[in-house]
């Protein structure tokens, strides 16, 4: 029950980061806002964990590339379609890969209940994006919103790895610092030194936003420490129902009926992987 608790908890900041991310003027400057205090974390979280075991360094430099690639994808569908519709895409086709990956690559064994509960959620996730209709020039948010999924199932299996071969804070510390310092080096490399000078608003945000998806993140890696893979991932993506909410209440997007029943779809998903 404490592992559904954190992981429920650690969505609802998720989605509270991401919808920072896309309410931001300059999405691109947001993101290298909140990646820069996530860096400066991790380095302090380093310099108290010190060095991870010498045969982890792989993970660490996989998780980091996957991340900045995922960012990277999430900057691409948030500028090309709505909050409510790639949010929940990108998100929702990360669990059943993940389960996949659990059971053919790692040989984890689940229950039959949280299998149906996985395939559940991310059912009821994806339902979400289609719900909305999306027409044909849409097709390249989707495309960058699945293939954004497909980032965050991969690293999510290097992370749950990770974790059961060094502390969670000397990884996490390691990761965010190397992605943190990394993608403002490639926003500036990108579009100058110009896109650091944003008003104090935006610089405010992007602090909060950093320290938000870290302690989301944090939570995640150590509920990874304590339940199995698939639920884990099943469970945090259920930030996508918050996101929805988020989409609807502050950026005015359509929530309505059948996204409702979407939202149900995905609840019940969540109450089989918790009976587990």
């Amino acid at each position: 029950m404490l592992v559904l608790v954190v992981v429920l908890g650690a969505a609802v900041l998720h989605a509270t980061w991401n919808a920072m991310a896309h309410g931001a003027v300059d999405r691109v400057a947001g993101l290298a806002l909140f990646e820069l205090t996530a860096g400066v974390i991790g380095l302090l979280m380093v310099l108290k964990q010190g060095l991870p075991p010498s045969d982890t360094w792989g993970y660490i430099v996989a998780s980091t590339v996957l991340h900045l690639v995922y960012l990277g994808g999430l900057v691409a569908s948030y500028n090309l379609g709505q909050f409510s519709q790639m949010y929940p895409l990108a998100r929702g086709t990360s669990p059943w890969v993940v389960a996949v990956v659990s059971i053919v690559v790692l040989q984890q064994t689940l229950a039959p209940g949280v299998l149906v509960g996985v395939l559940l959620v991310s059912t009821g996730l994806i339902a979400l994006v289609f719900i909305g209709r999306p027409g044909r020039r849409q097709v390249p948010a989707l495309a960058a919103a699945t293939g954004t999924g497909l980032t965050i199932a991969a690293y999510t299996v290097v992370d749950g790895l990770a974790v059961h071969k060094m502390p969670v804070l000397t990884y996490m510390g390691w990761v965010f610092m190397l992605q943190g310092f990394a993608m403002p080096l490639i926003v500036v490399a990108w579009r100058g030194t110009a896109v650091l000078r944003q008003p104090r608003r935006a610089v405010l945000s992007g602090v909060a936003g950093g320290a938000v998806s870290m302690v989301a993140y944090g939570l995640v890696l150590w509920a990874q420490t304590r339940g199995t893979l698939a639920a884990v991932a099943a469970l945090r993506e259920t930030s996508i129902i918050f996101g929805a909410v988020i989409g609807a209440v502050f950026f005015g997007e359509r929530f309505g009926p059948r996204r409702a029943i979407a939202a149900a779809v995905v609840v019940a998903g969540i109450v089989l992987i918790s009976l587990d």
